[in-house]
């Protein structure tokens, strides 16, 4: 689990996702509600669909073939294939989604199907939020958890909308959701709450 307690730590989709973020109250009236939210791009399960055809070559050649036309060729193929699929296969089921969960404390960012990586931030290391209406994995230089010094850290599973926190420390972190406007308010709302509870504290 990545947790930004002191900073951040870091194939392009074009499918529109199709989750909806949801707020919810909370339990008292004077503290911020939960806001969740997650982004899918479906046609990631292609390329998972080639990393699975991809292992299975390789246990293919392994069991199917003579071994006589030589070891060392052959074994090769074997483990090419059957870390290629492997790769690919935990590239895009990792990233296939990502789910992002607001409360009064943190901003949480789960990805894939298990929920790792995990990213969370205390709102206290926030200093602004602010709506990004497209992301691309292009700037980012792909998908999945991104790093780029001059940029910040990304979570980007498609194209599209997103929004980017601004960090106490100077650095960004961007993460691509559906209703990125809602997590943007609901960011902001909290910032506001935490300054009123120091102010009157």
């Amino acid at each position: 689990m990545r947790d930004h307690s002191k900073g951040p730590q870091g194939h392009e989709g074009d499918e529109k996702p199709d989750a909806v973020g949801t707020p919810s109250p909370a339990g008292s009236g004077t503290e911020l509600g939960v806001w969740t939210g997650r982004a899918t791009n479906r046609i990631q399960w292609l390329l998972a669909a080639a990393g699975a055809a991809c292992l299975a070559l390789g246990v293919e050649l392994a069991v199917d073939s003579a071994w006589t036309s030589g070891l060392a060729p052959l074994l090769m193929s074997v483990v090419g294939c059957v870390a290629a699929g492997l790769l690919m296969l935990y590239g895009t089921l990792a990233f296939v989604h990502v789910a992002v969960r607001v409360d009064t404390e943190a901003l949480e960012v789960r990805c894939g199907h298990i929920g790792v990586p995990r990213t969370r931030i205390p709102l206290t290391h926030v200093v602004g939020a602010d709506f990004a209406p497209r992301v691309t994995p292009r700037q980012w230089g792909g998908w999945g958890y991104r790093w780029l010094p001059e940029k910040g850290t990304a979570v980007v599973v498609r194209r599209g909308e997103g929004f980017v926190l601004r960090l106490g420390d100077g650095r960004s972190f961007t993460v691509t959701v559906d209703d990125a406007e809602d997590a943007v308010r609901a960011i902001r709302d909290g910032l506001r709450r935490a300054a009123g509870r120091r102010a009157t504290a």
